[in-house]
């Protein structure tokens, strides 16, 4: 039973910390609305969405009011799409993308994921006609948002896969450039993508999901820095311990909303995704935390061994609350997105060969970070294929989300609003990897691979 200091703190967590749902994510399984025409399978698509997420945002919003928990988004994720579009004899699968974006807003969701495709191993023709089409399909939809998985332990790193999406991400900051490379905010290119990941823009309903599913994605930087402050000078055991127990308190909310919304909705209960993710505000930064252990700034030395210490701590105290913790659950490190962060990269502490060290230890990798607007396709797929063999040889998601803005070069700040913050153009390496690039082909799976 809660006491009274319990719903004391956890108000003043709500108040004061930035602790917040960050999104209830429904996930819809589309297979079943493949369809030789392509405007056929588009009206089977936005009908379903439409069907099943018809009551998902004022159901968020009663859970919102009557629980006094901030439910940030409501948003939607569905089958690749590319999963899909390839039962279509012909056609442009941005179709399928405009169809989307239409029943996302007829349900009122924020965004919504899944123009996506699995090309780890190799690309069918149905994948290849949604890679050509994500540039125009970003730039044509609002709530859209687009992955593909280029890279796996089993399988290795798709480089031809790669040097495409170098192309894909130039192709979608030209046609997005009066928004500053926007579309490119919108699409991610993982390593070892995971089925039930709530947050975007990677989220996608993978194939070994139900019919439809309800996952919820919690966050809480401003709380878990809040907590370190009680423990300021005391040894990394009391650090790591006060980060657990934070982290189970916040993940118990969310199991509880997670309930109260798969009960509502009639629809089954998926996973719980603690991860902290920052926003723009102050007091809801990754970056602070890693400073509040001692860290005169994000980036400097010690800080990959901070963030390692963190991402633990959140994922040990998420699973002791919860049976059913998935999707990242861990620490996210979006530049643009995160107030500490930017402070640190505009101060050139934060750099992005930092950032890369620090994947290695943390949820996702290279987020949110803009990148001279002419920086060349190939330099963009070799930080692709640096991530991805960083996910590959350690069996972990990683992913890359860059914003080559065009006109802009380094020491520019770029203004994209709302929860995806602002950024400084960070500057990339000069020297070139085209010929590395041109050699195509698969990077081997790793030894930890053959497990069988």
């Amino acid at each position: 039973m809660l006491d009274r200091s319990d719903i004391l703190e956890t108000l003043d967590m709500i108040d004061q910390q930035h602790l917040d749902i960050r999104t209830i994510t429904m996930g819809i399984s589309l297979r079943d609305c493949a369809h030789p025409s392509m405007g056929r399978c588009a009206e089977k698509i936005y009908d379903k969405i439409c069907r099943c997420a018809a009551r998902l945002v004022e159901t968020g919003r009663a859970i919102e009011s009557e629980y006094g928990i901030p439910i940030v988004n409501k948003r939607i994720s569905v089958t690749p799409i590319a999963l899909v579009a390839e039962s279509c004899e012909g056609g442009n699968p941005a179709a399928l993308a405009r169809a989307m974006d239409r029943a996302a807003r007829t349900c009122g969701v924020n965004f919504i994921g899944g123009f996506s495709a699995l090309v780890h191993k190799g690309a069918t023709p149905g994948d290849a006609r949604l890679l050509d089409a994500i540039p125009e399909a970003l730039s044509e939809t609002e709530l859209v948002c687009s992955s593909v998985n280029v890279a796996t332990t089993r399988a290795g790193v798709n480089m031809d896969a790669v040097a495409r999406m170098g192309r894909v991400i130039k192709e979608t900051a030209a046609l997005t450039a009066d928004r500053d490379g926007l579309g490119c905010a919108k699409l991610v290119v993982f390593a070892n993508a995971v089925e039930d990941n709530p947050f975007m823009a990677g989220a996608f309903h993978g194939v070994g999901e139900p019919d439809c599913v309800i996952n919820v994605g919690v966050s809480g930087p401003g709380v878990v820095c809040h907590a370190l402050k009680s423990v300021r000078g005391a040894p990394f055991d009391l650090v790591a311990e006060t980060v657990k127990r934070t982290a189970f308190r916040v993940t118990r909310m969310g199991q509880m909303v997670a309930r109260a919304a798969s009960e509502r909705l009639g629809v089954p209960f998926g996973v719980v995704d603690l991860s902290l993710a920052p926003t723009p505000a102050v007091g809801d930064s990754v970056a602070r935390i890693l400073e509040e252990m001692g860290l005169e700034t994000c980036g400097t030395h010690g800080t990959t061994a901070a963030l390692a210490l963190l991402n633990d701590a959140v994922k040990k105290g998420g699973v002791m609350a919860s049976s059913h913790v998935g999707g990242l659950s861990g620490a996210f490190i979006p530049v643009s997105e995160d107030e500490g962060m930017i402070a640190a990269a505009e101060q050139g502490t934060l750099t992005l060969d930092k950032l890369e060290a620090m994947t290695c230890v943390c949820s996702v990798g290279l987020d949110m970070i803009a990148v001279p607007g002419d920086t060349s396709a190939e330099t963009i797929s070799a930080i692709i294929a640096d991530e991805a063999a960083i996910g590959v040889v350690n069996s972990k998601t990683t992913a890359v989300r860059l914003i080559p803005v065009p006109g802009k070069q380094v020491g520019d700040r770029v203004e994209f609003g709302g929860l995806l913050g602002s950024a400084p153009v960070m500057p990339v390496h000069p020297e070139s990897a085209a010929q590395f690039i041109a050699r195509g082909g698969r990077i081997p799976a790793p030894m930890q691979s053959l497990k069988n």
